[in-house]
């Protein structure tokens, strides 16, 4: 049983996939809320499959691109359990997983296309895909303007900058049961379960006092 989950967007995302398909799925309710979320909806799935943690068999974790404090609420609890139930734990591109959603989902699209996310900051995290969803370049960081184009876009920042992406398609949000499926059917690379940030986090440690003389 495959335990996956992201936290790389404003929103906590939990799914189950047993070998054949996914079997319990749910998304938080509240924005930022990451470490207040994550560990009651693991459970929550969990108990909707009717299982516990000893059943589990290998966990799957979005590594970003994303916000620095999200990222590491995923990546701590994803490595935590790994380390607790002695299972692997596979880290993917969240926008891997929205291109494995947008080319193989209810309405493939069929084309190259980019995957465009919020990073805040007047910026997007950006990659390129082909139509079967693998990805040909990135992931970048860019302003919307320097990013922009007139293929498909996938992905919140299409909603966010419409002048920038004009054809915005979905999904919107990476969901953590395409993240289970695009692992179990092996349509990802595969990395270590290490942040995807692509810069500097907003929060600094000051540097060293400078001499009064």
């Amino acid at each position: 049983m495959l335990l996956a989950f992201d936290t790389a967007t404003p929103y906590v995302t939990v799914a189950l996939h047993d070998g054949d398909d996914v079997v319990a799925q749910r998304r938080s309710e509240q924005r930022m809320k990451h470490g207040e979320q994550l560990a009651p909806l693991i459970e929550a799935v969990l108990a909707d499959a009717g299982i516990v943690r000893q059943d589990l068999s290998a966990i799957a974790v979005g590594v970003g691109p994303g916000p620095f404090t999200g990222l590491r609420v995923g990546l701590v609890t994803a490595r935590t359990l790994a380390f607790v139930l002695e299972l692997p734990v596979y880290g993917v591109c969240s926008l891997d997983v929205l291109a494995v959603e947008a080319a193989h989902g209810s309405s493939p699209i069929g084309t190259d296309f980019l995957v465009a996310t919020d990073a805040r900051r007047k910026e997007v995290y950006v990659a390129s895909y082909d139509d079967g969803g693998r990805r040909i370049d990135g992931p970048d960081v860019l302003r919307p303007g320097d990013a922009a184009t007139a293929v498909p876009v996938v992905g919140e920042g299409a909603e966010l900058y419409p002048d920038a992406f004009p054809d915005r398609r979905g999904p919107s949000l990476p969901s953590a049961g395409w993240l289970a499926h695009a692992v179990a059917e092996e349509l990802v690379e595969l990395h270590d379960p290490e942040p995807m940030y692509l810069r500097r986090p907003d929060a600094v440690a000051p540097g060293i006092p400078k001499r009064v003389s």
